[in-house]
């Protein structure tokens, strides 16, 4: 099937960008390279083969809030990122060291331009490329991941009205897309490793009757989920347990990430569908010591971590969160933030906080505590 040409502004749009991307790579790299020749802590110039493929990484949704950290922190670590470019009704073309002349949807392409110009996209010792590929076709995502050593699917979604954050059509869609990306990777020789960004959520709703600790280990109940329209975390939950079965039957390796509510600078105006969506059923949360929060850059600091430590002893899934909202005052701080009425936050009866469900994220805390000072809330 033909590809049509793009109008003459989109192609002098694109051919903008792609040379902004370059050039600025090119200048970035002769900076880093004088500030750091004095210190002698500049990385050798040229690395061998194997470990250039090894730092080849893939990102799904690397233009969402989340998404864009993880670039950030997997530049700033050396590594050669792919970010896929969702292209509606066309062939997935790989953009390697240029953007191809084909016509982006336009959203995609002033968010990769916001990246670029506030500094998101710190440029390192590497490159960043744009690739078009549809997250409704395992071959055309396939093509995308071909050379890469790793993926990471962050698995970011839009209700395209805008109102309910998230519909039960829309889980629907995470389940598919979920399991078309670990098809994917399970038919690509290069890659060897899937870092998938799963939820808090598709741990934490279950009957509660009694005190205990909600861990990795703990997973939601689908049929409580269903019964109180707790569709993100269905969603969540659903497209987790199909990436596991890929998984186990596709020759890779996975590890899972169960963020809770992510935040961070801007997140409002940057991550409001997943905000709203993640906020559904806040009130049980809250009563039950479960309404926790990660910010986004320490999240993605996680992500990174818990990717290099797939070759020795990372495995299955891990809690991240930062602070479990347990004040009111801090309910109060989060309803500002969010935007969301605090009376659909607040609980009506009044929280034991004594008897509350634990929430224990140790397992990720001892997988970076020789990285990072770590403390009962990373």
């Amino acid at each position: 099937m033909g590809i049509g040409c793009p109008d003459e502004n989109k192609r002098i749009e694109i051919e903008e960008f792609r040379r902004m991307l370059l050039s600025n790579a090119a200048v970035h790299r002769t900076k880093i390279s004088d500030e750091f020749l004095n210190q002698g802590q500049l990385r050798p110039a040229v690395q061998n083969n194997r470990e250039l493929e090894e730092k080849k990484v893939c990102v799904t949704s690397g233009v969402s809030f989340l998404g864009i950290a993880i670039v950030n922190q997997l530049l700033l670590r050396g590594y050669s990122v792919r970010v896929i470019v969702e292209k509606q009704g066309a062939t997935s073309i790989l953009l390697q060291l240029r953007i191809l002349l084909m016509p982006l949807v336009s959203e995609d392409l002033e968010k990769l331009r916001e990246m670029e110009i506030s500094g998101e996209m710190r440029q390192s010792m590497n490159t960043v490329v744009a690739i078009m590929a549809s997250l409704n076709d395992v071959e055309s995502l396939s093509q995308a991941f071909n050379g890469c050593r790793g993926v990471f699917h962050t698995a970011a979604f839009v209700d395209p009205a805008g109102l309910s954050g998230y519909s039960k059509s829309m889980a629907e869609v995470e389940v598919m897309v979920s399991k078309n990306v670990t098809q994917a990777c399970a038919i690509t020789p290069s890659v060897r490793n899937c870092v998938l960004t799963s939820s808090l959520l598709a741990c934490v709703w279950q009957d509660i009757n009694s005190s205990r600790t909600i861990d990795h280990d703990s997973w939601s109940d689908e049929s409580f989920c269903i019964n109180k329209k707790l569709w993100y975390a269905l969603g969540k939950l659903k497209a987790e347990r199909i990436a596991w079965d890929v998984a186990r039957e596709g020759g890779f390796k996975l590890v899972t990430i169960c963020p809770g509510l992510v935040t961070g600078p801007e997140f409002l105006s940057r991550n409001p569908t997943s905000t709203i969506a993640y906020l559904k059923g806040a009130q049980e949360m809250f009563r039950n010591g479960l309404l926790a929060t990660v910010d986004v850059n320490r999240l993605a600091v996680a992500h990174v971590l818990v990717f290099e430590e797939m070759k020795n002893t990372a495995y299955g899934r891990y809690i991240s969160f930062d602070q479990v909202i347990r004040r009111e005052e801090e309910l109060e701080k989060l309803a500002r933030d969010t935007g969301i009425d605090i009376r659909t936050m607040r609980s009506n009866s009044r929280t034991n906080f004594s008897n509350c469900t634990k929430l224990s994220n140790a397992k990720l805390c001892r997988l970076t505590s020789t990285i990072h000072r770590c403390n009962s809330e990373f």
